[in-house]
This record gives C-alpha cells, structure tokens and sequence, in this order.
C-alpha cells in the first residue's frame, strides 16, 4: 500500500497530461497528495549563448518563469481535491526526477513514455526508462 505522494513529472506535453489522468486516479485511489514536478534543462555554458543578449542565468531564469506559468495554469485546470505540490528544478530530467522520487516522500511516479521506437530511441534520452531504472519506489509508465 502506497502511503506516500504520487510523483507526476511533466514536459507539458500531451503525452505527459495524458499520465495526469493516472496520476490524479492513483493518488485517489491511495489518498495520497500529488507533486507536479518540472524539470528545466540547465543552459550548456556561456560560448552556447555568444548571439544572445543574455546571460546563461538570465536565460535559465526565463525559463523557470515560463514554466511556473505552465505550471499555474495547468494547476487552474485541474480540478482536484487533492493536496497538490508543484516543483521546478534544473538540471538533466532523469537526474532530477530520480532525486525527487528517492529523497522526498514519494510512494509511486507516474510518467509519460513518448513512446520513440527504431533509430528515434536511440537518438532521444528516455527517461521515463531512466527513472524506472533508477527510483527507487514503483514506477507506472504511461503510453
């Protein structure tokens, strides 16, 4: 039995708010809370953003921004009477979603697969099978 909160990591893609629909029916089932989690990729270094007016951590904080307002508007939508908790890290997603599941009090992580077969496997990091891999609670990948 799951007496933990139900991890749900999202890109904002479709796929991702497809797994929403599990997650939110998972942490019903076990009444448990629900943390959203995002994962903002890290800016590379400062010779990657030479034509930009900007500075690696002007750019990363950009982007944490547009992502918090993902992030609330997604909350607006979704119509729950679960305890939510939403995070946005920065770092490698795998890295960061595997953190969040092994070292705060989580019980399950839904995620979404984006389902890449053949030569598309191997050119785009899965980390749904990164996280599968590396949690250490159950892990429930959705198609």
């Amino acid at each position: 039995m799951i007496n933990k909160a139900i991890l749900w990591p999202t890109d904002f893609s479709t796929t991702a708010s497809h797994a929403l629909m599990y997650a939110v029916e998972m942490a019903n089932f076990y009444r448990v809370g629900l943390k959203i989690l995002h994962v903002v990729p890290r800016p590379m270094g400062d010779e990657n953003f030479m034509i930009l007016a900007i500075t690696p951590d002007e750019l990363a904080k950009s982007m944490e921004e547009a992502a918090a307002a993902k992030m609330r508007d997604l909350l607006a939508k979704l119509n729950t009477d679960l305890k939510v908790e939403t995070r946005i890290r920065q770092g490698d997603a795998a890295e960061e979603i595997v953190r969040e599941a092994n070292e705060t009090d989580v019980g399950m992580v839904v995620i979404a697969s984006h389902g890449y077969k053949g030569l598309q496997h191997f050119l785009h990091a899965n980390v749904a099978e990164a996280v599968a891999n590396g949690a250490h609670c159950p892990v429930l990948v959705v198609k």
